[in-house]
């Protein structure tokens, strides 16, 4: 079976060296192009809301994830409460605008990746990491020592810094990115962000470059590689053509894409015309049409 890439970070004693990099960041925080700056390490909290402890909503084996993550026994998901991004429909509102869950320190997020082993899960998959991916990496090393060898998936809404990307170089082994949109006044819009589409193209490009497109093993999980989400939404706020040309022209034909037909408004979506409703079936067809005319080659629909 192929290793996971974060032990051999390990073995060579320079895993401690990535937390260290990580923690720093939190100082005057840039850990998200957002570049808030608030003093985390001290006690402040910025537009995430995060501080200096990670904050966990819930955890457990999760069958609701791409067919690749979840196999037979599941993956093993950690939901980290709020987001750097904030969006208005968010479908997890709770979690990501109110900020429910518990905080806990390194040592006890470490049991919890030990317990999701133990549990048989064939991952262990962290949901909207980007706000505590120092927290992250200070329990890895914990749970490293314990035994864990699972691949991490590190599942975020793809507005996200290539400083911090580099950071995760050879301890992420499975990048799981939202593309949410293409149109930046859309993202502003709907998250407050005017550079949403240059700053995904770029981490996304960073992610491909350090592990490729996604690798299934025989038995039909994945191990290592770069799957993308994409969800359809109304009016065509996501700018499903223009991401999917994207993807298939500028990170490869062979990206796993998961173009999503779930959207509900949730939230403050019901507030803006442009979001309060289900997607139609023509709307979807034409996402699936423009995927097959982008000439990607693995998608999930």
């Amino acid at each position: 079976m192929q290793e996971v890439s974060y032990l051999k970070l390990h073995r060579e004693g320079r895993l401690a060296g990535r937390v260290d990099a990580a923690l720093d960041l939190m100082k005057g925080c840039r850990l998200c192009p957002r570049r808030c700056g608030c003093d985390r390490p001290n006690g402040e909290t910025g537009f995430c809301r995060g501080g200096r402890l990670v904050k966990v909503a819930s955890f457990g084996p999760h069958f609701g994830e791409e067919p690749p993550l979840v196999g037979l026994r599941g993956s093993g998901t950690i939901f980290l409460s709020s987001c750097n991004l904030l969006c208005s429909f968010c479908q997890n509102y709770g979690i990501s605008h109110g900020a429910e869950g518990v905080e806990v320190v390194p040592g006890r997020l470490a049991q919890i990746m030990i317990d999701l082993k133990q549990r048989g899960c064939h991952n262990i998959n962290f949901v909207t990491p980007t706000h505590y991916m120092p927290q992250i990496l200070e329990a890895l090393v914990i749970a490293v020592q314990a035994g864990l060898d699972m691949p991490l998936v590190y599942n975020c809404g793809g507005y996200e810094s290539v400083e911090a990307l580099k950071i995760l170089e050879g301890i992420v082994d499975i990048y799981m990115p939202d593309f949410k949109f293409w149109d930046n006044h859309c993202a502003e819009r709907a998250c407050g962000i005017d550079d949403y589409r240059e700053r995904a193209r770029e981490a996304l490009r960073e992610m491909h470059r350090q592990v490729g497109d996604l690798e299934i093993n025989a038995d039909g999980i994945a191990r290592r590689g770069l799957l993308v989400r994409h969800l359809v939404m109304p009016n065509n706020v996501a700018g499903s053509r223009d991401v999917l040309k994207f993807l298939a022209d500028e990170i490869s034909r062979r990206t796993y894409v998961n173009i999503m037909d779930q959207y509900r408004p949730c939230g403050q979506a019901y507030n803006d015309p442009l979001l309060n409703r289900r997607i139609t079936a023509d709307e979807y067809r034409a996402a699936i049409r423009w995927a097959r005319e982008a000439g990607l080659e693995r998608f999930q629909a």
